[in-house]
């Protein structure tokens, strides 16, 4: 059995991941979506939190789990059984740094592989941070998340907004 770990932040999980989420699902008998904790940013919502609304988005793909994790990649991948990573390409600048970490990965852990999937067209120019952005102006997100996901991005930035005003 093979299987592929997606990582990620997912802060919050756009319908850009969603889509390489079930591109995944189709090329890997298992996936494990890796919510990362990382220290040195402040999310907008918790890791467990992120881990709950990735899952609430995947549950129709049986072959697909999601974990959270800190540290390196490549020792979550060694925990989770995992042969390959996937990553997801929107334009040449996100080629230029997923490449150097995927050579670096390749040095630390020669059996892990990285695997790139192009963007679908739609989401090429998609983020999570362009998405946070457009929330905090009160833009329309519906097109770039799960109706639950987009609500509940608009409800913690309006917390937030509330929280800045107190």
């Amino acid at each position: 059995m093979t299987t592929a770990v997606y990582p990620g932040s997912f802060d919050p999980v756009t319908l850009g991941h969603l889509d390489i989420i079930e591109r995944t699902a189709r090329m890997f008998d298992h996936v494990i979506v890796g919510v990362l904790q990382n220290n040195s940013k402040t999310p907008l919502f918790s890791v467990e939190e992120r881990v709950n609304m990735v899952r609430s988005i995947i549950s129709h793909l049986e072959n697909v789990e999601v974990r959270s994790f800190d540290g390196l990649l490549v020792d979550f991948v060694h925990q989770c059984g995992a042969d390959v990573v996937v990553r997801g390409l929107r334009a040449i600048t996100d080629f230029e740094y997923e490449l150097q970490m995927a050579q670096t990965n390749r040095v630390i852990a020669p059996d892990v592989d990285t695997i790139f999937l192009t963007t679908n067209l739609r989401y090429s120019y998609l983020s999570s941070s362009i998405v946070k952005e457009i929330a905090s102006y009160d833009g329309d997100i519906d097109a770039f998340l799960h109706p639950d996901i987009a609500c509940q991005v608009r409800e913690r930035i309006r917390q937030n907004k509330e929280k800045s005003r107190a």
